[in-house]
């Protein structure tokens, strides 16, 4: 059994906790970007009247780049290990970063030694971005359905 040292693990934290917050920053940015166009498109398909079809649509294209955004931060931890020669090549890389990202954990894979705290800093940072990711999608559903709202209301109003 390896114990790591307390300078070791000194600098996993370092590593760790910079790749968190710049992957939360990313993450943050994305979303944002995302929303503003998302509710941009949402608000003329509600004045073309082509409200649900333009949803379906949105909201796939809304997944899909969210589940990009978690790629690339995923992409960014497996970059991470290579450049620390923790793991032996790209692709086992990915895949442990994925699977820690996600607290799926079941690839067979192993950081070495010196690095393993380092598996578990990326499952926080994962929780932290899809509990980012899940209030992000459920404000834009919330500001979708306003719009849609508002159109109804208008069209409701007896014309004076």
């Amino acid at each position: 059994m390896v114990i790591a040292t307390g300078a070791t693990w000194g600098v996993d934290w370092l590593w760790g906790v910079s790749l968190i917050v710049i992957c939360v920053v990313i993450h943050v940015i994305g979303l944002m970007l995302i929303y503003r166009e998302a509710v941009k498109a949402m608000s003329l398909a509600v004045v073309r009247r082509h409200f649900v079809p333009m949803f379906i649509v949105v909201m796939g294209i809304v997944a899909l780049l969210a589940a990009a955004l978690h790629g690339l931060e995923s992409a960014l931890w497996g970059g991470a290990y290579r450049l620390l020669d923790a793991l032996p090549d790209d692709r086992s890389a990915m895949l442990y970063s994925l699977s820690a990202m996600t607290s799926y954990g079941h690839a067979d894979l192993f950081l070495k030694g010196p690095w393993q705290l380092m598996g578990a800093l990326q499952a926080l940072n994962g929780t932290l971005l899809f509990g980012l990711t899940t209030a992000f999608l459920f404000a834009m559903i919330r500001e979708i359905w306003e719009i849609e709202g508002c159109r109804i209301q208008t069209q409701q109003k007896p014309s004076m």
